[in-house]
């Protein structure tokens, strides 16, 4: 089967396309910045294009050439800090690009990134988990732009019979994670380098998941020919900053992580209690504990700046 990625050579996209090509699927990957990442150990198994996702014609010549049987978006602007000009041509009319595409090039099915941002504060909710088909309360810029993109994708169902799936990652959270959200990365990232690093609030929650697990969550729902839900949450694991710090310290007793507050943190924070059942149900994905994770990515840091690796 061939796969025609978009954007396949950023944070999610590499482990996406690696985790295809074990499977045995052949892979197009348009990026416009293609030299970000390499697979030349994978042969012609990858083929890499540039192209600008923001441009229609390059969506569909990349689309035309490469006659794919699934197509993933994995490209977007993480964070609302962008100029609205340039976010809206990235993350609205560059998804509206791959829709059109897929549909003019008789590809029904899709899958691309939403994000637990269109969930907005999780105050909205009380202390509860969230599903999706809770109301969505995000606000912000990139909350926004996933909205729309999932109503869009709904536009495209109906009206041309496609199958275009979400996937609502939670905080992703990896070594090499170095745009969005980040303070749930820099904590373990820093202290794993000997450096020292503070946050405003000890109790500000997050709900992360490793890009490892994103990846294999992506990579299931693509290559699943009818899922039964539109829209999928990833979850991931609801915990503090100061709960994070304390398993770095397990591992790196002198990790110098500070707070300038105990609370305050928590009232504002993100959706972090989410329900991802009906991913777990149907698509049988299990997550390593979260503990395991932080070690990995301590020893990703350190062997990459050549420290010793630290035992579990």
């Amino acid at each position: 089967m061939s796969v025609f990625v978009i954007g396949g050579t950023g944070f999610i996209g590499t482990r996406v396309i690696r985790l295809l090509a074990a499977r045995g699927e052949e892979i197009v990957c348009m990026d416009i910045n293609p030299g970000a990442a390499s697979f030349d150990d994978l042969g012609k198994q990858v083929r890499l294009i540039r192209g600008d996702v923001t441009q229609f014609d390059d969506v569909m010549a990349a689309t035309a050439s490469a006659k794919p049987d699934r197509i993933i978006n994995l490209s977007y602007f993480l964070g609302s800090e962008h100029a609205p000009h340039v976010a809206m041509k990235l993350n609205i009319l560059g998804m509206d690009n791959c829709f059109e595409a897929a549909r003019l090039a008789g590809v029904n099915r899709v899958v691309f990134a939403s994000s637990l941002a269109v969930n907005g504060m999780q105050k909205h909710y009380g202390d509860r988990m969230i599903t999706e088909d809770d109301y969505r309360h995000g606000e912000v810029q990139y909350a926004m732009h996933k909205i729309f993109n999932e109503w869009q994708a709904q536009d495209y169902n109906e009206k041309y019979g496609m199958t275009i799936t979400a996937v609502r990652p939670a905080n992703v959270t990896g070594p090499d994670k170095v745009r969005g959200s980040v303070d749930h990365v820099n904590i373990i990232t820093q202290p794993a380098q000997s450096k020292p690093i503070s946050f405003p609030y000890r109790d500000a929650m997050r709900c992360p998941i490793h890009v490892d697990d994103i990846a294999e969550v992506f990579t299931r729902v693509l290559l699943t020919d009818k899922p039964k839900h539109a829209v999928y949450n990833s979850g991931g694991v609801a915990i503090s900053l100061g709960e994070i710090a304390d398993i770095v310290r397990e591992f790196l007793p002198d990790a110098q992580i500070s707070f300038e507050h105990e609370t305050g943190g928590k009232a504002n924070s993100g959706n972090y209690l989410i329900d991802n059942s009906r991913l777990v149900q149907e698509f049988g994905v299990q997550y390593l504990p979260y503990r395991q994770r932080v070690l990995q990515i301590i020893n990703d840091i350190r062997r990459e700046v050549g420290l010793p690796l630290v035992t579990g």
